[in-house]
């Protein structure tokens, strides 16, 4: 049996034990997952560019025949050398292909399966955790720390210096999916062109959008009762002419992502994966954690009915969108106070 933790995965992986014949990659980062295990697959062939090494199966062919990923596994390869097999992430089951894998591994080849956010209870994830030939990898969104790291060595690589505050700052507009981050890193890099330095003006030209910003500002401090920080955001919105249904929905939107994590919680889900599954960028995780604290399933399910109204209303009386919404968002904002007294 092999388990572990997520801050453990990078250096499991750095130099995998020769034990481990299959690798499950999971969890809510999709991008993460798909960058561990490319990764994974490229060091464990001679040439990654060699399609008799590195062989890719589709995750819905493999769960509709399972027999056809054990007899690859099984195969042995036409010229020697090392091989690995990448199967794509599929939402059908896949055990009853992985589990011929764990009871006699395959001597010639890797394995790599990519899934989804597994709950501990799901058979797959299950399975590879109990197996002595099988590690469970998870695969959770990037915490700060994680953030500025990846932002340095992808300014280092380019050539480019991005001092502290700078970093802070680019760090606190990504969001916890891997790919997108670096997407993000990358497009910001073109932007600064010869500069030598990545700067705060670079960022908040390139990096995420301060209308997006204040909405999120605004859909926190409902939910965590602060009257004043909602108006301020509220008051900061005005001048970007949002529309007042598309903010409604921005805020009911998040009740009902807080609505189903507090139901998987309360069906036994640990906090933190239901936390993740939400995709949130990391300055909002803690928020979203204080919210599930406070707001009970009940005061979730009227926040949701409030809202539904609100939007209803201002569908039908555009003039009077602002303070129909002002309205919502306060009531929202006093039980979120409540909430938290």
């Amino acid at each position: 049996m092999a388990t572990i933790k997520a801050h453990e995965a990078d250096r499991a992986l750095a130099r995998p034990d020769p034990a481990f014949r299959l690798f499950l990659f999971y969890g809510p980062d999709a991008g993460l997952i798909s960058e561990r295990a490319a990764a994974l697959a490229r060091g464990s062939v001679d040439d990654p560019q060699d399609a008799f090494q590195l062989i890719r199966m589709d995750g819905d062919d493999v769960a509709s025949d399972p027999l056809k990923l054990v007899d690859e596994a099984n195969t042995i390869g036409l010229f020697g050398g090392r091989r690995a097999i990448r199967v794509s992430p599929t939402s059908r089951p896949l055990v009853a292909a992985v589990e011929p894998l764990l009871a006699t591994p395959s001597q010639d080849a890797i394995v790599i399966i990519e899934a989804g956010d597994l709950q501990k209870t799901n058979p797959l994830r299950t399975a590879c955790e109990r197996a002595r030939s099988a590690l469970a990898v998870p695969c959770y969104g990037d915490a700060a720390r994680d953030l500025g790291t990846i932002v340095d060595e992808m300014a280092r690589a380019a050539g480019k210096n991005i001092d502290r505050t700078t970093r802070d700052l680019l760090t606190s507009l990504l969001g916890g999916d891997r790919q997108t981050s670096r997407q993000e890193i990358d497009k910001l890099i073109l932007y600064a062109g010869s500069d030598t330095a990545l700067t705060a003006a670079h960022v908040e030209a390139v990096v995420g959008d301060t209308a997006q910003r204040e909405q999120a500002g605004v859909v926190d401090a409902v939910f965590a009762g602060r009257l004043p920080s909602l108006d301020l955001a509220l008051a900061k919105l005005a001048g970007e002419g949002l529309d007042q249904g598309v903010l409604l929905g921005a805020v009911l939107r998040h009740a009902l992502a807080l609505l189903k994590a507090k139901l998987a919680i309360e069906g036994g889900k640990p906090p933190r994966e239901a936390v993740g599954a939400m995709r949130l960028p990391y300055p909002r995780i803690a928020a979203a954690e204080a919210a599930l604290n406070a707001w009970s399933t009940a005061k979730l399910r009227d926040a949701v009915t409030i809202l539904g109204t609100a939007m209803l209303a201002v569908r039908r009386d555009g003039d009077m969108g602002k303070p129909i919404a002002a309205r919502a968002l306060w009531t929202l904002s006093r039980m979120g106070g409540r909430s938290r007294g």
